[in-house]
């Protein structure tokens, strides 16, 4: 019996963790799907229009679709690279399984993106075609 209760504290910690960890590892998944769905909006919204608020509209969109509770706080936030790229990153914090905790966030972020699929004329220029 005494073995007993000084093992299950250990025993119970291991098992919180492991559930934490695939929490987190949820977490990332979901926000690494948003970044990726934003990121194909803004890379194939044309130049010129008001491609961030689409790449910001639709991950949001997949967060609350996927899981809204497994990423509270989610933020998505655009930028754009030159020469003709842009990038959506998403951000949040993961589910707590002790929430008496509150110092210990879990934190998730993801970035995707790259060029913008557009037609690139073949005279050896390397913007994007406005017209």
């Amino acid at each position: 019996m005494v073995e007993l209760a000084l093992l299950m504290p250990v025993v119970l910690a291991v098992a919180l963790l492991v559930v934490q960890v695939a929490l987190w590892f949820h977490g990332r998944q979901v926000a690494e799907a948003a970044a990726r769905e934003g990121a194909r909006v803004a890379r194939s919204a044309p130049v010129g229009d008001g491609w961030e608020e689409q790449a910001r509209s639709k991950a949001a969109d997949v967060v609350r679709a996927i899981g809204p509770r497994l990423l509270s706080g989610a933020t998505a936030t655009t930028s754009a690279k030159e020469p003709d790229e842009r990038w959506v990153t998403v951000s949040g914090r993961a589910v707590q399984v002790i929430p008496l905790l509150p110092d210990l966030a879990f934190s998730v972020s993801a970035t995707s993106g790259g060029p913008v699929e557009c037609f690139r004329p073949d005279d050896g220029g390397e913007d994007c075609d406005e017209g």
